[in-house]
């Protein structure tokens, strides 16, 4: 969709489950930013280390250049002045500090693309990301689709083949052996007490 410059920075988020593209479409929106030759700076966070450790990567194969970076005031640290634009990858990761720091490099001109999961396995809001779509000029909710063949909105985590439990950490670092995007109804979180183990029941 055509997006109308409001003048000075703005902020652009991309959300959705897992393998629903928001890797690809953040890559997409940088390389016309590189072919218009603005000056840009790429960034992820140092725990995203799946496919490269400085390097934002699609699941099916796209690459992107990017600084690694540990926390949010490291990000702040590296940031040129007068930069154009800047992209992070994997939003959720990061603190609350995000949102000041996003907001910031807006009102000083710099265009900030993000993308990011909306919500956790649990499929509540993940970190910071509900105050980054608020502070956005736009928001683009991206889908997959579930083995239903449905659109799917939610990712699915699997332990040993199994739906997570809800106590379960909710940062877990994994692709398609852990995650798979999921529509509402064949998205599945297991509650209350947990189930015996397979070596414990005798199987």
């Amino acid at each position: 969709m055509p997006f109308l410059d409001v003048g000075g920075g703005w902020v652009e988020v991309i959300v959705g489950p897992m393998f629903s593209g928001k890797s690809d479409e953040l890559i997409r929106r940088v390389t016309r930013c590189l072919i218009a030759r603005q000056s840009v700076q790429v960034f992820k966070p140092s725990l995203d280390d799946r496919y490269a450790a400085t390097a934002i990567a699609s699941h099916d194969g796209r690459r992107l250049e990017a600084a690694a970076v540990a926390d949010v005031d490291d990000l702040r640290s590296r940031v040129l002045q007068g930069i154009r634009v800047v992209a992070i990858d994997e939003a959720q990761f990061f603190d609350d500090g995000v949102v000041e720091l996003v907001r910031d490099l807006a009102d000083g001109g710099t265009r900030v693309i993000l993308a990011a999961l909306d919500t956790d396995f649990r499929a509540r809001p993940f970190g910071p990301v509900p105050a980054l779509l608020a502070e956005a000029e736009r928001v683009e909710k991206l889908t997959a689709i579930c083995r239903c063949g449905r659109a799917a909105t939610r990712t699915q985590r699997l332990i040993a083949g199994r739906p997570a439990h809800e106590d379960d950490p909710v940062i877990l670092v994994g692709a398609a052996e852990t995650y798979e995007p999921r529509c509402r109804a064949c998205h599945t979180v297991l509650r209350g007490s947990r189930p015996t183990p397979l070596f414990a029941a005798g199987v």
